[in-house]
């Protein structure tokens, strides 16, 4: 039971990006912050010369900026703070997801590229329809797998034996979380290959 508690946070950690940068870096500058301000009230109540400004002058400042600043400016500082505020929000809510996933394994944990899926799909599948390298190009996304198909010029492509293969490629690996393929083959064909 612990294995499996263990294999689990390992694929975990694998496919989710880390949140230490972003907070390390608003944790610093909010140090960086109230520190300079810690030092600027106590630099006040010992009556000596503030390094930047007092607390005094900073209120001031603050009483007198919607006076002394144009609206559209205090509006534009605003939608700024607004956006910095959402990202922060969006880095620490979001999914922070790699483009990786953990496929079944009763050994070990085992977690794969997307690329190298659509690498394996792309493989399969021009082999189902006997094409070329180049003539078949796959992107996997969150939980899609689109395969494009550029047949040969006036050779016919059976499309339930390329959609057979890919979904019988996808089922063999199967990944935690299902993926649904769609084949689409182009009009356009390639010449002599």
């Amino acid at each position: 039971m612990k294995e499996d508690r263990t294999t689990k946070r390992l694929i975990r950690r694998e496919t989710h990006s880390s949140r230490a940068l972003p907070a390390t870096v608003a944790a610093a500058v909010l140090t960086v912050v109230f520190l300079w301000l810690a030092l600027e009230s106590t630099l006040w109540l010992l009556k000596d010369k503030p390094l930047l400004a007092g607390p005094a002058q900073m209120l001031g400042w603050l009483k007198d900026l919607p006076a002394t600043t144009v609206p559209a400016g205090l509006t534009a500082a605003g939608i700024g703070l607004g956006i910095v505020g959402l990202l922060l929000l969006g880095s620490g809510v979001g999914a922070g997801r790699r483009s990786r996933r953990a496929l079944a394994s009763d050994r070990s944990a085992v977690v794969v590229d997307d690329d190298v899926i659509a690498a394996a799909v792309s493989s399969t599948s021009r082999l189902a329809a006997n094409l070329a390298p180049g003539q078949v190009t796959t992107t996997v996304g969150g939980r899609s797998v689109r395969v494009h198909v550029r047949p040969t010029s006036g050779v016919p492509l059976e499309l339930e034996t390329i959609t057979t293969a890919v979904d019988g490629e996808l089922a063999a690996y199967a990944p935690n979380r299902r993926l649904t393929s769609s084949v689409r083959v182009t009009n356009q064909g390639v010449v002599g290959q």
